[in-house]
């Protein structure tokens, strides 16, 4: 949380443990929550598409919030993911009125908004085909694709402007939550198609994670960090009289105070809430941007600033990549996250963080691969009679598979040999790995592969020689 950056040791100082495996495999489903219009909203757990998970630091009540809506506005191709971190006395009743009542807000105005754009398309005379005509013209429509997205943008970023600025205000006539110096940030995804929006409120932070030229993950940072010490941000607080410094115990850390008073030390530009401020230069406006994905694109982390203070964004890519389950990815993320602060920040509170993962693609189904047939069927401790070149053709084949089915970068595998002591290794490095000198044991092979170990192979093959024998085929008695 950006309000406050304690420096107080935690009570038990006890260093996290490694991560069980067992532990992050227990990640629920959540309960499903139906909304406006018929859409599916989840507040913790995992779908088809999404991860979500959320852990309580060393600084009181948990003050991050997040949710999901699955068929926002009833549209099935369309997605909401919302991540909120609170601040201030009560910056947790400030992220999750904002997490209940945000998307139901943006849904209602993207329907009025679509339904204006359905009257001002019948009033042109285009009707509702002006989307095929369009397709089938080719030519000027088909340069002029920068335009539709600018139009597209243009009309989502008004969408969330007024959504955003409604709720601000309905916040600040909410008697029922103290908002004058407690508020949240919000970082925010609607996914329609292949189309991504994203608009963002203070310093939580969205990062993409694309594939490579050489199929390396790259991470791309779809929002920006709106902090008081950005030259934009700190222009117009100055303007409003607000005043921007950091404290010498933190020289690094800038926050919004006050023009006469030494307070409240707001660590982002942006937020919805902290209404003391709003006449010295803090705004609820968006920061809105879009992005159109593509089939290198794999999947968006929206996190609090709990896992950016810590993790870089290639980390945080590379751990979602290689989880095995994706239900579990967010979870992994969190767990992470918390051990990283306990590691570099010993004399800190752990922060509270919130993840949510977009997946934009379905899971693809991998068939067993040579790796796994022969570790299933060779047991390792009958490999220390292989020769060093069976040996070496064996291993790099199986890492090789393994290497395939690891979601992370696929790098280069050099050929291995085991480290006991080999004579004339300039002549082994001409053999032919193809040589019957250096194939597998025939024992061996004879224990894996012996239909006598399968009852019901050998009565199969039984049956066809018995079949071709009736047919007259000439057959070969051994």
């Amino acid at each position: 949380m950006g309000a406050c950056c304690s420096k107080e040791p935690y009570s038990d100082g006890v260093v996290e443990d490694a991560i069980e495996e067992k532990e992050l495999e227990d990640e629920e489903e959540g309960d499903v929550i139906v909304g406006d219009y018929g859409a599916r909203m989840r507040l913790y757990g995992a779908s088809k598409y999404t991860s979500m998970y959320t852990q309580q630091g060393r600084k009181g009540i948990n003050q991050d919030a997040m949710t999901v809506w699955e068929e926002l506005t009833g549209d099935k191709d369309m997605l909401f993911c919302g991540v909120f971190d609170g601040h201030g006395p009560y910056g947790h009743k400030v992220a999750r009125h904002i997490r209940d009542t945000l998307p139901s807000r943006l849904s209602r105005e993207i329907k009025t908004s679509q339904n204006n754009s359905f009257k001002s398309r019948d009033a042109d005379g285009k009707g509702d085909n002006s989307d095929e005509v369009n397709k089938n013209k080719g030519g000027k429509d088909s340069v002029d694709d920068d335009d539709s997205s600018s139009l597209l943008l243009s009309s989502w970023e008004a969408t969330f402007t007024k959504s955003f600025k409604e709720m601000d205000e309905e916040l600040s006539l909410d008697a029922s939550i103290d908002s004058f110096c407690s508020g949240t940030t919000a970082v925010t995804i609607v996914k329609e198609g292949n189309n991504l929006i994203i608009a963002n409120l203070g310093d939580s932070r969205a990062v993409l994670c694309s594939k490579g030229p050489k199929n390396q993950l790259i991470p791309i940072q779809l929002t920006v960090d709106l902090k008081p010490n950005i030259a934009s941000e700190a222009e117009r607080i100055k303007n409003s009289n607000g005043r921007v410094f950091a404290l010498e115990k933190e020289p690094e850390l800038f926050r919004i105070w006050m023009p006469d008073e030494d307070c409240p030390g707001l660590a982002m530009a942006r937020a919805f809430g902290d209404f003391c401020l709003k006449d010295y230069g803090l705004i609820s406006t968006p920061e809105v941007s879009y992005r159109r994905v593509t089939d290198k694109d794999e999947f968006v982390v929206l996190a609090t600033d709990g896992v950016w203070d810590v993790l870089t964004n290639y980390e945080v890519i590379k751990i979602v990549a290689s989880a095995r389950k994706r239900s579990m990815a967010a979870k992994l993320v969190v767990k992470h996250a918390a051990r990283s602060w306990r590691s570099k920040f010993p004399g800190s509170k752990v922060d509270d963080s919130a993840v949510i993962c977009l997946f934009l693609k379905n899971r693809t189904l991998l068939t067993r691969s040579f790796s796994e047939v022969t570790q299933l069927s060779v047991n390792h401790s009958e490999l220390e009679g292989y020769s060093d070149v069976s040996l070496a053709k064996f291993e790099t084949c199986s890492e090789v598979s393994r290497a395939s089915l690891n979601h992370s970068e696929i790098a280069a595998v050099p050929e291995r040999f085991r480290s006991k002591k080999r004579e004339g290794s300039s002549e082994n490095a001409n053999i032919d790995l193809n040589s019957e000198e250096y194939e597998f044991p025939h024992f061996r092979l004879q224990k894996v592969n012996s239909s006598g170990k399968f009852p019901r192979l050998r009565k199969v093959l039984s049956r066809r020689k018995s079949t071709r024998a009736y047919k007259g085929v000439e057959t070969v008695e051994v």
